[in-house]
């Protein structure tokens, strides 16, 4: 196998064999990457490129199985990535292929066109004697020699396209595009053999679904998508069977189509179904089963019907066709195949239509005429249907039906049932006339049934007397009439057995749908008790007369069925709803199950998708670690050839590429000395042998030889003159036998010179009056075409006119409303501007307003907090001097005169502290001048707060009082009874003019204070 290469490499490699005329060379090429293993690890954007080369020289070359193989191979791999390249290389095929059978036909025409010499000369001797001996005409014989092929090719290509595209799920779309393709192409080219085998794959592809559903892409068929796509095919297919004329395939693509409905959730669309039971009636009709074929008119009128959209003529025209239908069934008419046969491929047929039972002539008469098809019949269908169906008249029936025959017959609607309402004719005037006479003679029989023989229609029979004969015993021999022919009397006579078995009215065989006009002999006995006793009934009734209810009796009775009917109403009322009900809920069940569906089906997808993902990442990891293995072992291996090599160049050696990996320079020098020393031995030796034995050999033989020269070379010479002499005279024997013959030859076809002439100029003469006559109705179809085209012209125009009238007209109006909503705006967009410039004046003035009165508010509280000031500087110096004078009269009090008390001296820091006393105080005094700390209401101001002062003041004041040798401890001043009058405090420096006052901070009731006063 060749060493891999890249795939840009390969594909230019193939490009240049191509560009030099080896295509087989470039197709080998690509064919070699594809059997590589580093194939399936080659990225898709590589190989799509190359896949579509590979494809157009298969094409080219006409090799179907290598693309075959070459598709297979890229459907594996790209399948789970990338399914659009495999649609692209799939459609890309089938074009080409395509392309190739246009192109052939079309080289095809050329050589017809350019073969002939002589344009006067209508035929040539040559072509004379081609057309006797093959029977094809010249353009055959080219077609197939140039377009058989290829066209063999386009099918080939299809069924590969198919095979390769068949039971996978992502790859459903372009696998029912290509069918559809291939009933195309078997359509166009007329070609039924390959069509029926078109079918066969398809139906051998959906059986094989199940046994396919566990692998991963398998196909799920209860996917409502995906069997929708599965019934486009299958009406596709039963289209092209219809058009081709292949009403045995077209049967069974009814019935695959029937399979797949039965396996549908949802009801196909109205318009399907329409189609459906449209092409069951032309299958019904070439079949010759009128029974059937007038109830699939029947389903096919309801359907109709009930899309509606059709115009009154068609649906008058689709109304008398499936009245004609249903009279063109004969009156008791049956299979001739076993009752159980019957039956069976009755259900089978009835199942196709969508019937639980069996249809019968009266019944689908009925349906007809419920759903008012008489009404909407042509005339002509409607007195077809008073004679047969109304009026009861067997001497002149066939003579009223047969101008009516001939209007039908004149109509291609109703052409086709022309022999099938003569059958029906028939039947029915044996029934009228077996109700009528007791025997009849054969002659009186034939001269009703004249009228019928004058209506000539292509399909039916003529009606002779052997014909009307075989039909009658073919009726008695079926059970339809109760006949004996007297051919002695030449007359027909009708038994009638009073014990006959009666038929079942129901069925669809039977006679007893067919008016009567007088009961026949087994109705009479079979109703004679029943009628005596309805007799004897009425005849009591008369003698004794019930006796007539009261009015209270009558109104009783009418209320209790007044009340009877309100409860059934009520009932009924009550069924409906639930019925309805039902239907909801039943539909919301369905609706509910489809989208769990859809959302398993999703997450199934979901997962499938992750999983695949996962896979691939995986593997593009282990692909990644096995190329770069297997680069690593390539430049070892070609680093040894290279090594291996050179030794080869250098001398003789032989070495086994198998053994190159266990192989270092050390042991090749040494093998390849080992290995010419051992050639050289060998050589030598086969050289010895050899030389000995070829002296030996031909020593013998020269020995042996010597006496036999002679009588070798007499004998040759005998021989020789024998050989030459029977050869001379068998040559002058076959000549002469040859010239006997060419002259007995030339005696008997002179005998028929004249005829063969006679016959050509017969034949010459005929041909030319087809000709012209078909000349003539070429000419005539192309003036009514022309007609028709130029008024089809005129009419194109005159509404071409009349929408650029109407364009223009609406665009008028368009520009008139755009010019309108443009002022508007205008309008609009003005009127706000003014809104906004009249808010913004507005917002202003409403500012400077706020700004003035704010302005007035800072300033009214500027004066209150100055007025504020004021009074508590006043307040402050009325406290002041208060406090001062209250400290004088109690030190004065306290003071004896002799000594008065020495005025204290501020402690350190500013801080205010009452002087020992000289002598202790009552401890009475002392509680009296001093009130409790609760009673005492902390004061507004502090004098000591603004001089400063704290805790390092008292621990001084203690000092200083523990120095002077005082045993009684300084009391702690209190702000209510200082010692002396406290100075002004400093003024402190203005703070901002913010409008509030400072609070100095107070003074907390400690423990120290607590003990201090205890101690006093």
């Amino acid at each position: 196998m060749a060493p891999f290469s890249k795939p840009e490499t390969v594909l230019k490699q193939a490009e240049g064999l191509v560009s030099v005329g080896q295509t087989h060379a470039a197709l080998q090429s690509l064919t070699e990457m594809f059997s590589s293993k580093r194939f399936r690890s080659t990225p898709l954007a590589s190989l799509e490129p190359i896949m579509l080369r590979f494809i157009e020289l298969c094409v080219d070359l006409r090799k179907g199985r290598t693309a075959k193989e070459g598709l297979m191979q890229y459907k594996n791999i790209a399948q789970n990535t990338s399914v659009a390249s495999i649609e692209v290389v799939i459609n890309r095929f089938i074009q080409l292929s395509d392309a190739k059978v246009q192109e052939a036909q079309e080289k095809a025409d050329k050589a017809v066109a350019l073969d002939v010499d002589d344009l006067e000369a209508s035929e040539t001797p040559e072509s004379i004697l081609l057309g006797a001996v093959s029977g094809d005409q010249s353009k055959d014989r080219t077609d197939r020699a140039l377009v058989t092929p290829w066209l063999k090719f386009l099918w080939e290509s299809y069924r590969t396209a198919l095979e390769t595209l068949k039971n996978n799920a992502r790859l459903e779309t372009i696998y029912q595009q290509i069918a559809q393709q291939a009933f195309k192409f078997c359509l166009k080219h007329q070609r039924k053999v390959e069509f029926r085998r078109l079918c066969e794959t398809l139906r051998l592809h959906l059986s094989n679904v199940a046994k396919y559903g566990h692998q991963p892409h398998a196909i799920n068929l209860s996917d409502p998508d995906t069997l929708q796509h599965h019934l486009d095919t299958r009406f596709a297919q039963l289209n092209t069977s219809v058009e081709l004329e292949l009403w045995q395939e077209a049967f069974r693509s009814v019935e695959d189509v029937h399979n797949l409905l039965t396996m549908a959730k949802k009801a196909p669309r109205p318009a399907m179904m329409a189609n459906y039971y449209e092409k069951l009636t032309k299958i019904f009709l070439m079949s010759g089963n009128a029974l059937y074929h007038a109830a699939a008119w029947g389903r096919y009128y309801a359907v109709v019907t009930a899309i509606g959209g059709k115009s009154e003529e068609e649906m008058s025209r689709l109304a008398g066709q499936v009245l004609v239908s249903t009279l063109a069934v004969p009156v008791g008419i049956q299979g001739e195949e076993g009752a159980e046969e019957s039956k069976g491929k009755g259900a089978r047929l009835s199942a196709l239509l969508g019937l639980t039972k069996t249809p019968t002539r009266a019944g689908l008469l009925r349906e007809a005429l419920a759903r008012n098809v008489l009404k909407l019949s042509p005339e002509s269908v409607k007195t077809l249907y008073n004679v047969l169906e109304v009026t009861f008249d067997p001497l002149t029936l066939c003579s009223s039906v047969a101008p009516l025959l001939k209007s039908l017959a004149a109509d291609s609607s109703y052409a086709s049932y022309v022999p099938l309402l003569q059958h029906a004719l028939l039947s029915r005037l044996l029934s009228q006339l077996s109700q009528v006479y007791s025997s009849i003679k054969i002659a009186n029989l034939l001269e009703l049934v004249t009228p019928l023989r004058e209506v000539a229609v292509e399909g039916s029979g003529s009606y002779d007397n052997e014909q009307i004969e075989a039909y009658v015993m073919g009726c008695a021999r079926r059970g339809e009439l109760n006949v004996r022919v007297d051919h002695a009397a030449g007359s027909i006579t009708f038994t009638d057995s009073p014990f006959a078995a009666v038929e079942d009215p129901t069925s669809s065989t039977s006679m007893v749908n067919v008016s009567a006009v007088q009961p026949s002999t087994s109705e009479f006995v079979r109703t004679r008790l029943s009628n005596v006793a309805l007799t004897l009934h009425n005849s009591l009734a008369a003698l004794y007369p019930p006796v007539a209810p009261s009015e209270e009796e009558q109104q009783t009775k009418f209320a209790a069925l007044a009340a009877a009917a309100q409860a059934e109403r009520k009932a009924l009322q009550i069924r409906r709803a639930l019925v309805a009900r039902r239907r909801e809920l039943l539909s919301e069940l369905s609706i509910r199950k489809e989208k769990e569906e859809a959302s398993r089906r999703a997450e199934i997808l979901r997962r499938q998708q992750e999983e695949e993902a996962r896979r691939a990442a995986q593997e593009l990891r282990n692909k990644e670690v096995e190329r770069a293995r297997r680069e690593i072992e390539n430049i070892r291996v070609e680093e040894a050839k290279k090594l291996a090599q050179s030794l080869k160049e250098k001398g003789t050696l032989k070495v086994d590429i198998k053994d190159m990996e266990s192989l270092n320079p050390d042991n090749l020098m040494r093998l390849q000395v080992e290995q010419l020393e051992k050639e050289k031995k060998e050589l030598n030796e086969r050289m010895r042998v050899l030389t000995k034995r070829l002296d030996h050999i031909e020593r013998a033989y020269r020995k042996e030889e010597r006496p036999l020269l002679a009588k070798d070379y007499e004998q040759q010479q005998a021989t020789d003159r024998a050989v030459f002499e029977a050869t001379q005279k068998a040559r002058l024997e076959a000549h002469r036998a040859a010239h006997e013959q060419d002259v007995e030859t030339k005696h008997r076809l002179t005998r028929m010179l004249s005829d063969y002439n006679k016959l050509k100029e017969s034949i010459h003469a005929r041909r030319g009056e087809e000709y012209a006559k078909r000349q003539q109705e070429a000419q005539k179809k192309m003036e009514e075409e022309k007609a028709k085209r130029r008024a089809a012209v005129l009419k194109a125009r005159e509404e071409e006119r009349l929408r650029k009238e109407e364009e223009e007209r609406k665009r008028r109006e368009k520009e008139e409303e755009e010019a309108r909503l443009e002022a508007e705006r205008l309008a609009e967009q003005r009127r706000k501007e003014e809104e906004e410039e009249a808010a913004r004046a507005l917002a202003e003035q409403k500012k400077r307003e706020e700004e003035e009165r704010a302005a007035a508010m800072r300033k009214q509280r500027e004066e209150e907090r100055q007025q504020a000031l004021e009074a508590a500087r006043r307040q402050q110096q009325r406290e002041e001097e208060a406090m001062r004078r209250r400290e004088e009269r109690k030190l004065q009090a306290a003071a004896p005169p002799a000594a008065p008390a020495a005025r204290p001296a501020p402690a350190e820091g500013g801080v205010w502290r009452r002087a020992a006393q000289a002598s202790a105080a009552p401890p009475a005094r002392a509680e009296a001048v001093t009130p409790p700390r609760s009673e005492s209401p902390a004061p507004k101001f502090r004098p000591g707060a603004a001089s400063g002062g704290g805790w390092r003041a008292r621990m001084a004041a203690k000092e200083s009082g523990a120095v002077s040798g005082d045993s009684t401890p300084a009391r702690p001043a209190t702000p209510a009874t200082p010692s002396s009058p406290a100075p002004a405090p400093a003024k402190e420096p203005a703070k901002d003019d913010d409008g509030f006052q400072t609070v100095a901070p107070q003074k907390k009731w400690g423990a120290s204070r607590l003990g201090a006063r205890r101690a006093a």
